[in-house]
């Protein structure tokens, strides 16, 4: 019986052999043709250009003027005015940059329209600047995704951008809010995610904060700081998934790394918007926030570490670890800490305010070099919430900093508590003559200004 069922088997192995191999060779072929087709393809998220708002001088708050607005307006009590000065004093922040124009006035106007009207100032301006720039049709943007943490109208944002400069019916768009100052890094990710999808498509984003309505009148030290440290400005940037477009652009995304540690009470709560005791609304900066940050930067390193650092660094991190917990190490030895500089050549530090800056450079054993253009962002323009990334970009530019091949790492955080990293890869020669948001003022900086030490 054995033998029979063997012939049998053999006969029939004998007879498909030729349609086997065959359909094996064939389908051996298809699966190289697409391995083939999907290497060469283009896969990149390429930046074709990007550009911040440059309010006009008229809206410059010198910090004399600031003192002596908030003084007049009668908002605040003495202690109250003493404390916005001291901390202002302190902050980094110099005489250029803005606030809009409703709060100029006494009181400050702090309307629905008005503060409509700061956005389509700040937006409708990058807009036309960044589609005229590049001569791009409107009705050839794919994608729209704007964000603006506390300003959230109806219709929304990405629709009165819509609404003025005409773009196609079938447009994707997304507007974000309530995500903090990291919302511009989560903006490039969801369009980096759309791009993924749809393809040879063109995409629009859009990072503001809407100052006008956010002034806080109250008594509250941890709510006041807000009102000193946040300011104008907005940043517009175009990204591309289409091949042809690699040749024109100026940077290509290589990764995106999002932190979120929300589930922590503290880190939750360390930057939060609530009424005061007197029912004044406004957003409290707690002094755990600069913990609450590096503890977010760590866990951040620790995703984004092994995606961009040499093996030899991973391996010296790794070794540390090991002997801190096998062999307690001595606890002033500490685990190592990367040199993300071995990578890296250009670093772009939320400019959320001096003490942070600081905290960073400090967490990742930087040189004071290296946070130069957050530091100038900071002075110049102030804290522009989720555009402050792109201040700092568009200053290394402005100085000629960037060379074809450099990688920068754009930090940023956000209330939540977020920490999201962009790793940038320079593709093209950066012309550090065209005109931009530091062209005008960029022979003055770095400034050698006391606070800024």
């Amino acid at each position: 019986m054995e033998t029979i069922l063997l012939r049998s088997f053999s006969f029939l192995a004998a007879e498909l052999s030729p349609i086997f191999h065959t359909n094996f060779l064939a389908t051996t072929v298809l699966v190289i043709a697409a391995a083939l087709y999907f290497h060469f393809r283009s896969k990149g998220i390429y930046l074709i250009d990007f550009t911040c708002y440059l309010p006009p001088d008229s809206l410059r708050v010198p910090t004399s003027n600031f003192i002596e607005h908030i003084e007049i307006s009668g908002m605040h009590d003495r202690e109250s005015v003493d404390f916005q000065t001291k901390v202002l004093e302190r902050s980094g922040i110099g005489a250029e940059s803005c606030m809009p124009i409703t709060v100029h006035e006494i009181p400050p106007y702090s309307s629905l329209k008005a503060t409509r009207n700061e956005t389509e100032t700040v937006l409708f301006t990058i807009v036309k600047d960044l589609l005229s720039k590049h001569k791009i049709n409107p009705k050839s943007i794919d994608i729209l995704v704007s964000n603006c943490s506390l300003f959230s109208p109806t219709p929304s944002i990405t629709s009165m951008v819509i609404n003025k400069f005409g773009f196609r019916s079938n447009i994707k768009t997304i507007n974000l809010s309530g995500m903090g100052c990291s919302a511009g890094i989560l903006s490039i990710g969801l369009a980096k995610d759309l791009l993924k999808v749809h393809k040879n498509c063109l995409a629009l984003v859009l990072s503001m904060e809407a100052v006008t309505p956010n002034g806080y009148g109250g008594r509250m030290k941890s709510m006041l700081l807000p009102n000193i440290l946040f300011r104008m400005g907005g940043a517009a940037i175009i990204l591309s998934n289409r091949k042809q477009d690699k040749r024109i652009a100026k940077y290509e995304l290589q990764h995106l790394v999002r932190t979120h540690i929300g589930s922590d009470d503290e880190a939750y709560q360390s930057v939060f918007q609530q009424p005061d005791e007197a029912g004044h609304v406004g957003v409290s900066l707690s002094r755990a926030l600069l913990r609450v940050a590096t503890k977010a930067l760590r866990s951040n390193m620790s995703e984004l570490g092994p995606l961009v650092l040499p093996y030899s660094v991973q391996l010296r991190y790794a070794w540390s670890v090991i002997c801190k917990k096998l062999w307690f190490l001595p606890s002033k030895k500490g685990i190592y800490v990367p040199n993300f500089k071995k990578a890296l050549e250009h670093f772009c530090i939320h400019a959320g305010g001096r003490a942070v800056i600081d905290g960073i450079e400090d967490s990742l054993k930087l040189h004071k070099e290296d946070g130069e253009a957050s530091r100038m962002t900071l002075h110049r323009f102030g804290n522009t919430s989720s555009s402050s990334v792109w201040y700092e970009l568009c200053y290394l530019e402005a100085k000629g900093r960037l060379k074809k091949g450099n990688r920068v790492w754009q930090i940023a955080f956000g209330s939540g508590f977020k920490c999201n990293s962009a790793i940038w890869k320079c593709i093209s020669d950066i012309d550090p003559t065209k005109r931009n948001a530091w062209s005008d003022c960029i022979h003055f900086y770095p400034t050698q200004n006391d606070t800024l030490n």
